[in-house]
């Protein structure tokens, strides 16, 4: 390639580039995986070495980032937040070990210790504390300037809002880390998968779009202009350095990281101190086999050179520190044809588009479908039936469609056509404005009465066990059920006419049928899948309310009242029991002997009256939802992660990592037996 030719390359290269980060970073929506914009920007970096007169300052490769939002107050950091070169080969790392020796000036065989840290796929940010305490948080931004988002981080219960000198419990270790007057302490807000899907599964019955992986949930999150709705999605962070600090300082990274520890900040427990780059690709070696046996998305490893006096020595370039670099993991991306493209029906009567696809293993799992989440999405993509596309599991666990691969496309592609009646039962559909999810109104729909039990039974509503998705599908076709209520008049003889249905299984799921008429309040309201209303919500409206009949007659002016009930939830519980189909179901479910009871609140003199507990394990003598029930009744918190506001965490059969910071933290451990014996 000539140097003009080279100069046009650049120049396409900037724009895409500029382009790509504007959508990683400002809007939060990119449209390229992580591995094709590495790509990129290594070819633009190799061009520009190759032809050094062509490099101008606004290249993407003599700045950190992409510019901030204009949505919150900007916040200047006091030592910029760097970005990572990035390393996708074992050579690659040896060569940065290498390049490390020849800038100290050391023995190119001596040894060079390292730290090695996942590489957490999350949102950069910055943490500022005065006297060890929280006063800003702002997001990494162009490196320079970030985003002020102090509220929506002090909702994140993982961010320690005042440090301690020693964590309590802690006896300490002879070594004393004493607080800093100023410091700016980096890390990285993410979230967890199980939350991610939590999310998702509100989002998509509520008609919203869902987030493709952990990293975009965690950067809506933490940048909503309402820190309500932040405080909900469950965040978490990892600290991994320390930016600017004021009458203190650490000979090693590691030792910066144990102070971490001892001023209570939460750090990645899977660090370790390596004692050269050999040591350190065996963590990366060991790392890429077991990503997906942690609860989080990572994407790679980060190696930092451990002594601070060598990282200071060796500094940074305009973009990168010298001393660390990211081993990038092999993206877990592959091709496939899409076959077809069908549309499902959910329990709202939302309609969803699903790419079957010519079955193909990704990352060791064998994906054949992918949800295309609404018709929009198809055209942006622009995805046809009969295209060869890239699919990857985002998060490492939701199959999605990454792009179509349109040079091979051979023009006998098929554009798809989203239905004008429902797929299911030819009911109208109906797209509102505003929304990019169409739905079906039909309140009678077979799959929207079939979603609807399979709700109405999940274990969070009324638990009713053994009534599967296929017997509800057998149960609907033989005219037994049409509604919820429905499945409290069954009798042994029908539940006989179904497939593979004896009678000592008949008479089991019946029994599971009546003990579900003995519910709370809550659980009630959650199982009748009003649109906007989860489990939290249905709570909220149990306790304020206390009985089914006066929610039902309460207005939409009345419930936005309620603290934590906003207009839209509001709205939307008004609209649902102004249905007459609605109430009609309430009303026979309830004339069946179905129990709906307020949890009792017990007064301020009771044994869990301002207490908060988690349980973690397998319980003995009942459910862990039935266990929290109780705590609630008695006037206590159950919630489901450990920290320093937990007052007892429970402990049943294979406790796991709970019961491990419990005590890391100094929380008193019960077996269930003690718990039993407490609120007896």
């Amino acid at each position: 390639m000539d140097e003009r030719a080279a100069a046009r390359r650049i120049e396409e290269l900037r724009q895409q580039i500029n382009y790509h980060n504007y959508r990683y970073y400002v809007l939060d929506s990119p449209v390229l995986s992580d591995a094709q914009y590495d790509a990129l920007m290594r070819e633009l970096t190799a061009l520009e070495a190759e032809y050094p007169n062509l490099i101008t300052p606004d290249s993407p490769t003599q700045r950190v980032g992409a510019a901030p939002s204009a949505a919150f107050e900007p916040y200047t950091h006091r030592l910029p937040l760097l970005s990572l070169s990035n390393a996708f080969s074992y050579d690659e790392l040896v060569a940065f070990d290498h390049r490390i020796k020849r800038m100290l000036e050391i023995d190119p065989e001596a040894d060079v210790e390292y730290v090695a840290e996942l590489k957490i796929d999350g949102l950069a940010i910055s943490l500022t504390y005065v006297d060890g305490r929280f006063t800003t948080g702002a997001t990494r931004g162009d490196g320079f300037s970030g985003e002020n988002i102090t509220t929506n981080l002090r909702t994140v219960k993982s961010i320690p809002l005042m440090l301690f000198a020693s964590p309590p419990g802690e006896t300490g270790t002879g070594e004393e880390f004493p607080l800093p007057e100023l410091m700016e302490v980096r890390g990285e807000v993410f979230m967890q998968l199980e939350e991610l899907a939590r999310i998702n599964r509100e989002r998509e019955e509520a008609g919203e779009p869902t987030f493709a992986n952990p990293r975009n949930a965690a950067a809506g999150s933490v940048r909503q202009l309402d820190p309500a709705v932040t405080s909900k999605r469950n965040l978490d962070i990892f600290v991994y350095g320390l930016g600017f600090a004021q009458g203190v300082r650490f000979e090693t990274h590691f030792a910066t990281l144990q102070a971490f520890k001892r001023w209570g900040f939460k750090t990645n427990p899977n660090t370790r101190l390596c004692k050269n780059i050999e040591a350190a690709g065996e963590f990366i070696s060991e790392w890429g086999e077991k990503r997906a046996s942690i609860p989080y998305d990572i994407d790679g490893v980060v190696i930092k050179v451990n002594a601070i006096a060598l990282q200071e020595r060796l500094g940074a370039v305009a973009r990168s520190p010298r001393w660390a670099i990211a081993y990038k993991f092999p993206a877990m991306q592959e091709t496939t044809i899409v076959r077809d493209i069908l549309v499902s029906v959910g329990r709202t009567g939302a309609l969803t588009p699903v790419a079957i696809m010519e079955p193909v293993e990704v990352g060791g799992v064998t994906v054949s479908r992918a949800t295309l989440h609404n018709e929009d999405e198809i055209r942006r993509k622009d995805i046809r039936i009969g295209d060869t596309v890239v699919i990857q599991r985002a998060g490492d666990v939701i199959p999605e469609v990454v792009q179509v691969i349109v040079d091979k496309r051979t023009g006998d592609e098929t554009p798809f056509v989203m239905p004008d009646r429902c797929p299911v039962c030819g009911g109208e559909i109906e797209k509102p404005e505003g929304e990019a999810v169409a739905r079906c109104v039909n309140i009678a729909c077979p799959a929207q009465v079939k979603e609807r039990i399979v709700h109405f039974t999940s274990r969070n509503a009324l638990n009713i066990e053994g009534v599967g998705p296929a017997h509800i599908d057998q149960l609907i076709a033989n005219g037994l059920v049409r509604d919820p209520a429905d499945l409290f008049t069954l009798k042994p003889e029908d539940l006989l006419k179904l497939d593979r249905m004896g009678e000592k299984l008949a008479n089991k799921i019946l029994a599971s049928i009546n003990k579900g008429k003995d519910t709370t309040l809550s659980r009630f309201i959650y199982a009748l899948g009003i649109r906007h209303v989860g489990e939290h919500t249905a709570q909220v409206l149990a306790d304020y309310y206390g009985a089914i009949d006066k929610i039902e007659a309460a207005s939409a002016e009345e419930l936005g009242t309620i603290p934590e009930v906003g207009p839209v939830i509001a709205e939307s519980i008004e609209h649902f029991f102004a249905e007459p189909h609605n109430r009609g179901v309430v009303a026979r479910l309830l004339s069946e002997g179905v129990n709906p009871k307020a949890e009792k609140v017990a007064t301020g003199g009771a044994v869990l009256a301002g207490k908060t507990l988690v349980f973690t394990g397998t319980l003995a003598h009942s459910t862990r939802e039935e266990a929290e029930e109780k705590v609630r009744a008695l006037g206590g918190k159950a919630t489901s992660s450990v920290s320093r506001n937990t007052d007892f965490v429970v402990a049943g059969e294979n406790a796991g990592s709970k019961l491990a910071k419990a005590r890391d933290l100094g929380v008193t451990v019960l077996t269930e037996q003690e718990f039993i014996d407490m609120i007896s």
